[in-house]
């Protein structure tokens, strides 16, 4: 991958094809994810420097970057914008059409397989995203409400406004808030979606007919293949991959898998169909990857694991 592509791409300057290019380049290897990581750590420590100058050179071994300017006044746009948390992860910048920019403001984060992120939003409002997820924000809301698009999974910290209400929007179902803590699990591939109420009071929408529901704090709505169920929340470690923890309490390795496959994109394919009913517990650090994840139940469980042709995303249980 040329070093001039990636940089456009970490500028935003990208165009679509090469969006999908770099997107594509990133999920192919680790190298590629580390590459990618050091040269857009490099890019946003740099515009903290005013007039700061920056080489840029084809050649990716070497470091060198091609010169161009960076003002601080950038980064204080930048930052009104958004602040990704470097120490926790790093996203992926899609920006919008020009038409885009020009109308709404509009910025769309997607944070990788394996990876989490922190976003502040322009009301002071604070976002934790999961892995493989997509989040669509405006650089500034508007006189009426502050409306954004999750698909995949948030933890929302939403900044108290009586006057102008908080919406998400999810492929299934709306979510309007005025002031709380919750999270949101609505991955538009599938069919499973949760909201968990923390704090506050949210009120949940079906997007096709359908009558809204309100929670109550310390309860969570599952629906699953279009059954709605309202339980109270009896687990809070599943909330703590914003602190970079998967956490399980007495799942079946068949749930564990599930997780597995959602969080860090692979398939696992599991030929060993009694492992499945085995129960675990315990936390895993999501730095650690999908692996040590199964060295760990291995020690618990007798299987053994391959990934076939050097596949990455194929994982096959015997």
């Amino acid at each position: 991958m040329e070093t001039k592509t990636l940089y456009r791409y970490i500028s935003g300057d990208a165009t679509v094809s090469e969006k999908k290019e770099v997107m594509d380049w990133i999920e192919s290897d680790q190298e590629h994810r580390k590459e990618y990581l050091s040269l857009q750590k490099l890019y946003y420590l740099t515009i903290w420097q005013d007039d700061a100058t920056v080489a840029l050179s084809d050649n990716i071994s070497t470091r060198s970057f091609f010169t161009r300017k960076l003002r601080i006044r950038k980064l204080i746009e930048i930052a009104a914008i958004f602040i990704v948390a470097f120490p926790i992860a790093y996203a992926c910048i899609f920006w919008g059409s020009e038409a885009q920019k020009k109308n709404a403001g509009m910025q769309t984060i997607y944070v990788p397989a394996g990876q989490r992120a922190l976003i502040t939003l322009s009301d002071n409002s604070k976002v934790w995203l999961n892995a493989k997820t997509k989040f669509t924000f405006p650089s500034n809301f508007d006189n009426d409400n502050r409306t954004v698009t999750l698909d995949g999974e948030g933890f929302f910290c939403v900044s108290q406004n009586k006057q102008k209400p908080f919406i998400v929007r999810t492929g299934q179902y709306n979510i309007k808030v005025l002031g709380t803590e919750f999270n949101v699990q609505a991955y538009k591939d599938n069919t499973t979606f949760e909201t968990a109420l923390l704090k506050g009071s949210v009120q949940i929408e079906p997007k096709a007919h359908g009558k809204q529901i309100r929670l109550e704090p310390n309860n969570k709505m599952n629906v699953v293949d279009g059954l709605v169920k309202i339980t109270p929340i009896t687990q809070y470690d599943s909330f703590r991959w914003k602190d970079g923890l998967l956490c399980f309490d007495n799942n079946t390795i068949g749930e564990m898998f599930k997780k597995l496959e959602l969080y860090f994109d692979v398939t696992i394919i599991a030929q060993n169909k009694q492992l499945l009913n085995h129960r675990y517990s315990g936390k895993f650090r999501l730095d650690d990857g999908v692996e040590q994840v199964l060295k760990t139940l291995q020690l618990h469980s007798e299987f053994q694991y391959e990934k076939p042709n050097d596949n990455n995303n194929i994982i096959i249980i015997k």
